[in-house]
């Protein structure tokens, strides 16, 4: 029987329960300050001619006014962006898949949105690691300064998964990756990087 080159599994949130009703809340304040914003520009429609012919009729400019009405409008709007942007930071989890000597990372926003992140391909595997031990650090010293891309959404490995890191060679460079993964995940890289790629506590 050929051996399976396919696995998957996630580094999700210890927090996942609090940090989802998070996101909700910006997710709904996102909303209603657009709301805001599209009723604000169907009432400059009425509110800017209204402006300019009330100026008119005592000589006045009516710039300010119509500038300070836009100012509002886009007050709203910036708000609701913010809203919408800060809800992305909660309740993220990563998705690792790993098929035919190729790991793919992708990036899962409350357990819905997805987004693509990084491909590690085991032919450009340089090291691999536990966080834990000394040639972590050395690594990352080796870095130059260079900050490695953390694809977990926790400071401290969730029961019977183990923080590892994996430094790759690409293009612009070497680009070091820490991952929260159970052993098995670690098994496949190995299996697919060499076994002397592995540096052991």
């Amino acid at each position: 029987m050929a051996e399976s080159k396919f696995y998957e599994e996630s580094a999700g949130s210890q927090r996942s329960g609090k940090e989802s009703k998070y996101y909700t809340v910006f997710h709904v304040a996102g909303i209603v300050f657009f709301i805001f914003t599209a009723f604000g520009v169907f009432l400059s429609f009425m509110m800017i001619p209204s402006m300019i012919s009330e100026a008119g009729k005592v000589g006045a400019n009516p710039t300010f006014s119509i500038v300070s009405w836009c100012l509002g409008v886009l007050s709203l709007a910036a708000i609701g962006v913010l809203f919408w942007r800060l809800k992305r930071r909660f309740n993220v989890s990563y998705d690792y898949v790993f098929v035919e000597d190729e790991l793919r990372i992708t990036k899962v926003f409350n357990g819905r949105k997805r987004k693509y992140l990084y491909l590690i391909k085991a032919a450009d595997i340089l090291k691999i690691g536990y966080c834990e031990s000394d040639s972590y650090q050395d690594t990352l010293n080796g870095m130059q300064g260079k900050k490695p891309k953390i694809v977990t959404p926790n400071s401290e490995p969730t029961e019977g998964k183990e923080f590892i890191y994996v430094l790759q060679n690409e293009t612009l460079g070497k680009q070091l990756y820490v991952l929260e993964c159970r052993k098995t995940m670690l098994e496949f890289l190995v299996r697919a990087a060499g076994v002397n790629k592995f540096v052991r506590k």
